[in-house]
């Protein structure tokens, strides 16, 4: 078997991310991996940012959003409360050096449970990396070492500040620090002297609380004389971000921003939200400027950003505002003009001031310029052709998942060094996401591990729930969990290698059971279900048992039992997010529950999940489906500065763009999510059918079309989806007008699970198995659907399946009175069937043509002006205005 080896260059908070991602990726691909973790540290995590044991240094985020585990976000808070005290609470500043001490276990907790993946610590530097064959890397470190490694990630962190600013007698001076960071730097400033500090940054913040004594004077002056602004003691309120177009320009984008701040501080009494609601797009608006804007920008503009979006502490911003009101700190406007020597170094500013201090340090701040790098590791990678220069020289240029561009060179950045291609990319929320990203992205090739590991004592899932398997499988559901939970492709197949590694893991084959029957993938549901029994009677806990009963009461009749052996399961365990995807409906699932029963149950699961992105995401969308759009989209904000590539998040913001009216701006936002965070989504299909709705609502049936034909027509969407969104939007175009001519259902009904055609699992399979059919135009098919839900076990599908299937087939017949009053019948219960408003919408077009049909105009326009007071959209004022006027539309 053969093991690849991985090197992370960079032993501080960002390369121990990316060396915990590698190991827990490493187990869920069944990757035989080494992971050499190089850097000076002594400790792992301990780099600049979080070596300093100075209690007053404080992290700049409360301690809720430092989790290091993606999914847990209270991790932190609780490791605080079992290592520090017992009263940290989520919304607390702690120092910076305990953060530091948290990754270090993080760490070490991750590699104690690995099973794949080893990791070695390397105390040494890097020199320079040079090409080894076609494929591979070697690292020649500074003490002589040459390591061949297959891929390389560059965890830098940021270059040490520059000192251009400073005229050559103030650098070659003993009492000039260049570098606040370097070891001992501030150890041999006079203690009874006073200091000038060039910069009024976070950096200067640190120094000088570091440096404040009584009888000292720290000077601090900048450019522009700005300070960094305190976060509010209290939080924020979250708020949704200003809707920029993809095609603003920086005067443009920059008016948004301000409106957006003058909005927040009339409704809010704080400009704070409307800062923080930029974070999931501040990458997005700066790769669509251009370089020009973004130089304007960095000479406009940037100081300001920078003050409001990296904020201090609360209590660090007392302190600063204590040793400014004492006069121990002054503030001010300046350059270094000039400098003479002599018992004290007298520095000339260039506004005509001067100042005697024993002492001035540079705390300009780092530096993502690798224009000047010179003979380093940065520079000679440049040199060497293995990375490029970032826009404007910040930092590396980098696809999205990090890779160095251009070279083809297995080589990837996270933090800093990726400024050029996001701009934000330094704080630790995003570090985790990057660190996510690349572990991923590094090991996508990787060779498969066909070994059967021993299952050795019980480990927990990433909701901290156990799970009766070995660590390379349970690694492996984890990951599976991931992809579901983002919508993206692969969890089957994680699924099926977990249960192939381990024979004997119940809730692996139940959780390949439950996706064969709601995503129709590949699977033999009773197979995979027998299997799961059988495994729990191995060695199944409480959780496995609890779990593999309710997947078992899903897949069987009545329904209403398999509903409420879920729901019993998860009121035992809530944390089980995979079987809360199956009770709501969602994007990928069809729920098990309906309207206020879906609501009742996300809104009592909150304390379970707390700010965990994927609960927010479905929060949101139960806003939506509430109509409380502004709290839906100020939750979507919440859940995608967490996770950007949330699914369910961008699904809800897309509900709620459809359901107020705003096609234009969601058809925008859509796309360029899509683009971007959104690449990888498993339902593109269902996506593009949202892109279809809004072109719809617009009137632009060519659009519409193109994007069935490019988009949804099989192959593009398979399974469950040709028949959720490709028939559905077919049959929609028919009854709307958008679409003339026989329907190309055929290639649809082809592709589509037989099994829903016949026997539909869910009430909302049934809908959609109905829909497909009435674009077929057989009424035969109608009539057998119509005869299951007769009989069925449901009350749902003899109340509202049952008599659509009349209707449906009395409109294929042309029996427009029939249809009409079956249609109505089955409308006023539609909600009982799940889904989404969105979805069950077509039954109510389908109704207003069928009216129309029979002669009832009246009743069709009266349909129509309800949905126009409520959701704005051309093509329903037009049609509605044909019918007024007894002309087809």
């Amino acid at each position: 078997m053969t093991t690849r080896t991985v090197a992370v260059v960079g032993n501080g908070a960002a390369g121990v991310m990316v060396g915990a991602n590698l190991v827990t990726e490493s187990a869920a691909r069944g990757v035989a991996l080494r992971v050499l973790l190089i850097g000076p540290g002594q400790q792992p995590a301990l780099g600049v940012a979080y070596s300093t044991d100075d209690p007053r240094h404080l992290l700049n985020v409360p301690a809720g959003k430092m989790s290091a585990r993606i999914g847990d976000p209270d991790h932190f808070v609780h490791w605080l409360r079992a290592n520090r005290t017992n009263s940290i609470s989520p919304g607390d500043f702690v120092p910076r050096g305990q953060f530091g001490a948290y990754l270090t276990d993080f760490l070490r907790s991750v590699e104690r449970q690995a099973t794949t993946a080893r990791v070695e610590h390397i105390r040494d530097t890097v020199a320079r990396i040079g090409r080894r064959g076609s494929t591979g890397l070697t690292l020649h470190l500074r003490t002589g070492k040459a390591v061949p490694v297959d891929a390389v990630v560059l965890a830098l962190g940021a270059l040490a500040p520059g000192c251009d600013w400073a005229p050559d007698e103030l650098r070659e001076s003993d009492r000039f620090i260049g570098d606040p960071w370097a070891p001992d730097a501030l150890a041999d400033v006079p203690a009874d002297d006073d200091v000038l500090i060039v910069g009024t940054g976070l950096t200067m913040v640190d120094v000088a609380l570091a440096l404040d004594r009584p009888g000292r004077v720290v000077h601090a002056v900048s450019r522009h004389g700005l300070l960094p602004r305190a976060h509010n003691p209290t939080g924020s309120p979250p708020l949704p971000p200003p809707r920029i177009a993809p095609g603003d320009d920086l005067d443009s984008v920059w008016r948004s921003i301000r409106r957006h701040l003058e909005d927040s501080i009339r409704t809010h009494r704080d400009w704070r939200p409307a800062i923080d609601s930029l974070r999931p797009i501040t990458s997005t608006i700066w790769r669509q400027l251009t370089d020009v804007d973004r130089r304007r920008f960095l000479t406009e503009h940037s100081r300001v950003w920078e003050v409001l979006r990296h904020r201090m502490a609360p209590a660090v911003a007392a302190q600063v505002a204590g040793m400014r009101r004492s006069a121990r700190l002054r503030i001010g406007k300046g350059a270094v003009a000039g400098v003479d020597p002599g018992a004290r170094l007298r520095v000339r500013l260039h506004n005509g001031r001067e100042l005697a201090v024993g002492t001035v340090i540079n705390c300009t701040g780092p530096s993502c310029d690798v224009g000047p790098t010179g003979d380093t590791l940065v520079g000679r990678l440049l040199a060497a052709g293995i990375t490029a220069r970032g826009p404007l020289d910040l930092g590396f240029d980098t696809a999205d998942d990090g890779r160095v561009a251009g070279s083809g060179a297995p080589v990837w950045v996270i933090g800093a060094l990726r400024r050029g291609n996001l701009w934000e990319t330094t704080a630790f929320p995003e570090i985790r996401a990057q660190a996510a990203e690349i572990a991923a992205a590094v090991l996508a090739t990787a060779p498969i591990r066909v070994d059967r590991p021993v299952l050795d004592r019980p480990v927990l899932d990433r909701y901290a729930l156990p799970l009766a398997a070995t660590r390379a499988s349970a690694a492996a559901y984890d990951a599976a969990l991931d992809r579901i939970l983002l919508i993206r492709p692969g969890a089957d197949d994680l699924l099926t290698r977990a249960v192939a590694d381990d024979p004997d893991f119940a809730v692996g084959h139940a959780a390949l059971a439950l996706l064969g029957r709601e995503w129709g993938v590949g699977v033999d549901v009773h197979r995979s279900l027998r299997a799961a029994r059988r495994a729990v009677r191995v060695r199944g806990g409480d959780r496995d048992r609890s779990f593999v009963a309710a997947v078992t009461a899903l897949a069987a009749e009545p329904a209403a039992a398999g509903r409420a052996a879920l729901l019993r399961h998860i009121d035992a365990y809530p944390r089980d997010a995979l079987a809360v995807s199956v009770a709501v409906p969602t994007i990928a699932f069809g729920g098990v529950t309906a309207g206020k029963d879906t609501w009742e149950l996300i809104e009592r699961l909150g304390p379970a999940y707390g700010d965990d992105w994927w609960y927010l995401g479905q929060l949101a969308f139960v806003r939506q489906d509430q109509r409380r759009w502004l709290e839906a989209d100020a939750l979507v904000a919440r859940a995608l500065a967490e996770q950007p590539a949330s699914g369910h998040a961008a699904h809800a913001r897309t509900h709620v763009y459809y359901e107020t009216g705003e096609h234009r701006a969601g058809l925008r936002w859509l796309e360029e999510w899509l683009r971007s965070a959104g690449a990888r989504t498993d339902h593109a299909a269902h996506f593009s059918w949202h892109a279809a709705l809004h072109e719809l609502m617009l009137g632009r049936d060519d659009a519409v079309r193109a994007r069935y034909a490019t988009q949804l027509a099989p192959p593009a969407a398979d399974g469950v989806r040709v028949l959720v969104d490709a028939a559905s939007l077919l049959w929609r175009c028919s009854v709307t007008g958008a679409w003339h001519g026989r329907l190309p259902i055929g290639a649809v009904l082809d592709a589509a699970p037989r099994e829903w055609l016949v026997h539909p699992p869910s009430a909302f399979a049934a809908m959609h198995a109905a829909i497909a059919l009435a674009a077929d135009g057989d009424a035969a098919g109608l009539d057998r659907l119509r005869g299951h839900a007769d009989g069925h076990a449901s009350p749902v599908f003899a109340r509202v399946i049952a008599p659509l299937c009349a209707g449906l087939a009395a409109v294929v017949e042309g029996r427009w009175t029939l249809a009409a009053a079956d249609l109505a019948t089955a409308l006023r219960r539609i909600e009982e069937v799940g889904g989404s408003a969105a979805q069950r919408e077509v039954i109510e077009d389908t109704l207003v043509q069928t009216l129309v049909s029979a002669g009832r105009n009246d009743d069709a326009a009266r349909i129509l002006s309800v949905r126009l007071d409520r959701r704005p959209s051309p093509r329903d004022l037009r049609h509605r205005t044909f019918i007024e006027s007894g002309t087809a539309p």
